[in-house]
């Protein structure tokens, strides 16, 4: 019982601890970074894809085996 507890205590105190970690950062703000944004080049793929093999798509079929003599 005390281990539920505990672990509930110490979740909401982490959880309390992030929350006001984020909220000091934004109104502080720390977050306002100037960003960089790269713009790659177009890519265009022009291949056909291949057709999956048949084999894979065929499970294997066990015939009964002929009854042994005793």
């Amino acid at each position: 019982m005390m281990d539920r507890l505990f672990l509930a205590t110490l979740t909401l105190c982490v959880l309390m601890v992030g929350t006001l970690t984020v909220a000091s950062a934004l109104f502080d703000g720390s977050l306002k970074a100037p960003v960089r944004v790269v713009q790659l080049d177009r890519v265009v793929i022009t291949a056909k894809r291949l057709a999956p093999a048949a084999e894979m798509a065929v499970t294997e079929r066990i015939e009964p085996t002929a009854q042994r003599a005793r």
